[in-house]
């Protein structure tokens, strides 16, 4: 069998092996310690946030920003609708009430007509959300202005699900420092990893120190284990700071190689394009520079002379070439089917013809002379019929 060529493998190098030596040397495998703090410390720098939590995933950073904000059962959050349940699921997680919210086609991230809409509706019925959770999906920024403008205008706090967002930024200003708090992941697959992790991010250093103390069991200052609050075990151990430590130094790389490979895709598919077909890409508005996290296309059965996004995925899997569709939106999960939506068809649409190709930042010429070759057998079935 040919080997597996993944959607987005983790991409480790020298330098997190040095960190996590330096650990294990020191015996300093316990939660927090040296790595967690100059981790945090770097983060901020490139956040250009005030304060930085890292913590064992981004959907506890996700669960701590409603913490913090006094989400509490009953109360209703809005929710962007095509994104991974990490997004959601925090909500249910504080008894609260997700409305979602469908897409815009220019980011494919969450529209700020359809927002509008939805406070102007929630205001008239004496409910407003506690808070509203855009995403940055597959690191294109979402119309931040727009939505922070909108939010503001109704005193609604904004949690910024930045989580595949690291190195992308709107006018020169990080994704993660527009909203009330940011998000990241360092998942197995995302931009740099640190196995699994998260961090929440804030321009308020006193909420950072509140989600420091409720994500270390919120255990009191005292000399005996005390406790006044609930706690949750969310921060992020030493052993895998030093591992985001390492990740980080070479972030800007890592930008670069899936950025490269977005121009690449695009390259190779202007060519079937001019043969007749017509596969779309999730494209930056001006001012919008996206990490490309994931390469992601959309093929319309319409324009493809019954080409659909299934059959490119059937067939790569055939090759041991992994890709997937877009996020199934959250309105059509059977968790929250029962949900109230704000919908224009957009996000729809999306999963219906978006696919997500291979986009590790280690992918090599090889493999992507295999992808093309697959493809290639693929579209000349269906160009110019």
């Amino acid at each position: 069998m040919k080997s597996k060529i993944w959607l987005s493998k983790p991409h480790i190098g020298e330098k997190e092996f040095e960190y996590v030596r330096e650990t294990f040397l020191s015996n300093w495998i316990a939660p927090l310690g040296p790595n967690v703090d100059s981790f945090e410390y770097e983060l901020q720098k490139i956040t250009t946030s005030k304060g930085v939590a890292v913590l064992v995933s981004g959907t506890s950073a996700i669960h701590l920003a409603l913490i913090l904000l006094g989400v509490k059962a009953g109360d209703v959050v809005f929710c962007q609708s095509i994104t991974f349940s990490a997004s959601a699921n925090p909500i249910a997680y504080q008894g609260a009430i997700p409305v979602f919210i469908d897409s815009e086609s220019d980011t494919w991230n969450m529209d700020p007509a359809l927002l509008r809409t939805a406070l102007k509706e929630a205001k008239q019925n004496g409910k407003l959300p506690k808070a509203i959770i855009p995403v940055h999906l597959y690191g294109m920024p979402a119309k931040m202005d727009e939505i922070l403008s909108i939010a503001n205008e109704y005193g609604v706090p904004v949690i910024e699900d930045a989580a595949e967002a690291l190195g992308s930024s709107i006018d020169n200003i990080p994704c993660g420092s527009f909203g009330e708090f940011g998000v990241l992941s360092f998942n197995g697959n995302k931009i740099i990893t640190t196995s699994g992790g998260g961090a929440l991010l804030s321009e308020n250093a006193e909420m950072i120190e509140k989600a420091r103390f409720l994500a270390t069991q919120a255990r009191d200052s005292a000399p005996h284990y005390q406790h006044s609050h609930i706690g949750y075990n969310y921060r992020m151990s030493n052993v895998l700071a030093g591992i985001g430590r390492g990740q980080l130094e070479v972030l800007n790389d890592r930008v670069e190689a899936r950025r490269n490979n977005f121009e690449r895709y695009k390259k190779y598919f202007s060519k079937h394009n001019n043969a007749g077909l017509v596969i779309k890409f999730q494209e930056a508005p001006s001012g919008y520079y996206s990490n490309r996290w994931l390469t992601c296309i959309l093929v319309n059965p319409a324009l493809n002379n019954g080409l659909t996004r299934e059959i490119i995925r059937l067939a790569l899997e055939e090759e041991n070439i992994e890709s997937r569709p877009l996020w199934k939106p959250m309105h059509q999960q059977p968790i929250f089917v029962d949900c109230k939506s704000y919908l224009n068809g957009v996000s729809d649409k999306l999963f219906e013809d978006g696919l997500c190709l291979p986009s590790g930042s280690n992918l090599t010429d090889e493999e992507f002379d295999r992808i093309f070759e697959s493809l290639d057998v693929i579209f000349e079935k269906y160009q110019n019929r």
